[in-house]
């Protein structure tokens, strides 16, 4: 059987043991990706008669949710289908990901999702032929955190990223091999990933961060940027600097009193939706 019919064959095997709300929610098939010698998951939203996507956005869900999850969540299809783009909805291994803080199981395992999603990537852009810097990358809390990781280590793959309520282990290396435009939003209140950094615990375990505005002034350093601006807005302040290195742009949302969690109007006073969709827009999409 050929590797293709074989990917075939587990989704369609997927889709028909996947509880029927989870099918008729979200409309878009789930798809297979064969890597590391096991099979991984996803769903693929692709805009109704869109026969030339000008771009990819993958979603990365946080611990203890599924793709799935992360697209009912963010309401992400209603922005691709206004943009053009696909959006893909990894699933992380024991519901999480391998982002380098050594708390989760597939972090102890071993797991290189770095290379399941750089794989991913390669699949999709290839398959609806998508241009190189179209690529764009999104996730919640562990999500935002492999968001990160993958900017880190693969900018030759990812043009920007917007990852929400997440920074960055404390003993993760990013060395970008290329400037990458940042969006980064993040919850004063947040009581699992702490604004200020230090110790959190998620699944898996306790691992130690670093503030977000210490990893915001990572990327500003990294893409060379001019002074960041802060202005205050609705419910919070931006810090911003454009005109960085190769075109980017960084930017930092601190949204106050926000826990952790997906911010959407009307439940909070910024819409992480919307901005990330716009953010990726400017930056090629």
């Amino acid at each position: 059987m050929s590797r293709r019919l074989t990917a075939l064959v587990a989704a369609l095997l997927l889709l028909f043991t996947l509880p029927a709300e989870h099918a008729s929610a979200i409309g878009d098939l789930p798809r297979a990706l064969t890597f590391g010698g096991a099979q991984r998951t996803y769903v693929l939203h692709v805009p109704a008669g869109l026969d030339h996507p000008n771009g990819l956005v993958l979603n990365l869900h946080g611990g203890s949710q599924t793709g799935f999850k992360q697209a009912a969540e963010t309401n992400y299809d209603a922005v691709a289908d206004q943009h053009g783009w696909i959006v893909a909805y990894p699933d992380g291994i024991d519901l999480s990901w391998a982002d380098g803080r050594g708390a989760s199981s597939p972090d102890r395992q071993g797991v290189d999702d770095v290379g399941f999603l750089s794989a991913l990537i390669g699949r999709l852009t290839h398959e609806y032929g998508i241009a190189p810097g179209r690529v764009f990358v999104t996730g919640m809390s562990a999500g935002g955190f492999m968001a990160t990781r993958l900017a880190c280590e693969r900018a030759d793959l990812v043009t920007a990223i917007a990852p929400v309520s997440s920074t960055l282990g404390v003993d993760v290396p990013c060395n970008p091999s290329k400037p990458v435009a940042v969006l980064a939003v993040h919850g004063t209140a947040d009581s699992v990933v702490p604004y200020n950094g230090g110790r959190m615990v998620g699944r898996g375990g306790a691992s130690t961060v670093v503030a977000a505005r210490t990893m915001v002034d990572r990327w500003l350093a990294f893409d060379r940027c001019p002074p960041a601006v802060r202005t205050p807005i609705a419910g919070g302040k931006r810090l911003s600097a454009n005109g960085c290195a190769a075109g980017t742009d960084v930017v930092f949302v601190t949204i106050d009193r926000w826990g952790h969690a997906w911010p959407t109007r009307p439940a909070a006073p910024f819409d992480a939706t919307q901005a990330s969709a716009q953010f990726f827009a400017a930056h090629g999409g």
